[in-house]
């Protein structure tokens, strides 16, 4: 497949006609939960079926959903006070047009190839836009929207609050929620503090410390990391929920037990020393834990870690994992969240120069022994609609990330689930005999 990019321009802000632009650099610190969100670029892509919106009417749509959305026009800077902030100066997105030379059929949409990373071709060219967006048309008339946004200015909520708004204004429909700015208001620490949790070790780590559970003690060299679809059937989702509720005074929910069966068939197929702790690093939205507006478009988002060591995880029922899983979800309640609001905002994190821990989970992925979760299920990009038709498919855009486990957002009604996990090439054929048999062998596929 050859992608040609057609153009490449910065797209700003449209205010409307008769509306001045606004210039001036009103700077937004980032909030205590942006600081620990991975400082990363993350890419996804949308497809749909044809027709495709003429591309002006998309970029008229994108214009004025900038205009509430100031954010994604800004860029990262630190203010007079040291603090780093997002600056609302209307700099622009990163626009790009492009035409693929094959039908969309040709592609393997759920897998993780060099076709499909080629959809975000263009990336963050000069390392200061905060957001880019290719849109790629098909020969058969099919087109993809690509965004790649830089993590630190939303979460997987803010950032779908965004295209959503884009496809409204695409339409003609009003943006009825605008964004909130004043991010520091929403999360004010508690007086007097209260640190009822440690976050020493959790979300923050001492300079110069070594994680061992996050090095990788193997040449990995060459080893190349390469990346499984997983579909779960309802049958298969059945059979799991029913397994990892056996005794349970209620069912866990679906998503846990999945996550469980994952956690132990990946650590069986890595091969681990048995002594080694294991960590399956979930991450608890706090949008449902605390009062956050559904307009706030920043990250809300802290980790549950159930630990385990390799022995006890791979010789325990299922019944077992779902259960510390569900515990240790069920721990990051708003209390927490509160207690990590008092301990971050306390000045402890600068005098003791504490590092963000959850930053270096991606970037110390690569021969992990933990696995690194990411859930896109209740995102609701079901509501993606630019005038011709809702999204059939979104998926990640990224290189294949060795122990990254990506749950895709179910846009269709069959009631299955799709999982995407990374794993090391020497790895995943033991990984599928594991994952598949077990399955099949108890819900008798």
């Amino acid at each position: 497949m050859r992608i040609t990019v057609q153009s490449s321009k910065l797209l700003k802000p449209a205010y409307g006609r008769g509306v001045p632009s606004i210039t001036t650099n009103i700077a937004i610190p980032l909030t205590i939960f942006d600081k620990v969100a991975c400082d990363e670029n993350v890419s996804g892509v949308c497809f749909f079926h044809p027709p495709a919106p003429p591309k002006a009417i998309l970029e008229i749509g994108f214009g004025k959903a900038l205009s509430s959305y100031r954010e994604w026009a800004g860029r990262l800077a630190v203010d007079a006070y040291g603090n780093h902030c997002i600056l609302l100066n209307d700099a622009g997105v990163r626009w790009v047009e492009a035409t693929s030379d094959v039908p969309l059929s040709s592609l393997s949409l759920l897998e993780q190839t060099p076709e499909m990373q080629s959809l975000c071709l263009s990336g963050i060219e000069n390392g200061e836009e905060l957001m880019v967006v290719q849109i790629t048309q098909f020969v058969c008339g099919s087109f993809a929207i690509a965004n790649t946004m830089h993590h630190l200015v939303g979460d997987g909520h803010g950032m779908c609050r965004f295209m959503i708004a884009w496809a409204k204004a695409t339409r003609g429909v009003a943006i009825d929620r605008v964004p909130v700015y004043d991010r520091a208001s929403i999360f004010k620490p508690r007086n007097p503090p209260r640190v009822d949790f440690e976050h020493r070790g959790v979300e923050f780590m001492e300079p110069h410390h070594e994680e061992k559970s996050c090095i990788n003690r193997v040449d990995s060299s060459n080893n190349t990391v390469v990346v499984h679809r997983v579909h779960f059937t309802p049958a298969m989702l059945s059979e799991l929920k029913s397994q990892g509720s056996a005794g349970a005074d209620w069912p866990y929910s679906t998503l846990q037990c999945v996550a469980a069966h994952l956690w132990r068939c990946i650590t069986k197929a890595r091969g681990l020393d048995g002594n080694v702790v294991t960590k399956l690093k979930i991450p608890v939205s706090g949008r449902q834990r605390m009062p956050v507006p559904e307009e706030y478009t920043g990250n809300v988002v802290l980790w549950a870690q159930p630990a385990m060591t390799v022995w006890e995880l791979v010789t325990s029922p299922l019944q077992h994992i779902v259960e510390l899983i569900s515990r240790e979800v069920a721990r990051i309640d708003e209390n927490y969240f509160r207690s990590f609001i008092d301990f971050a905002s306390s000045g402890v994190v600068e005098e003791e120069g504490l590092l963000v821990r959850t930053t270096e989970l991606v970037k110390a992925m690569d021969g992990n022994t933990s696995i690194f979760v990411s859930n896109m299920k209740g995102v609701p990009l079901d509501e993606l609609d630019f005038g011709t038709g809702r999204s059939f498919l979104f998926t990640r855009s990224h290189p294949p990330i060795e122990g990254f486990v990506f749950i895709m957002p179910n846009l269709s009604s069959d009631g299955g689930m799709d999982v995407q996990v990374g794993l090391f090439s020497r790895a995943m054929d033991i990984f599928k005999d594991y994952c598949y048999s077990f399955i099949t062998a108890n819900a008798k596929l």
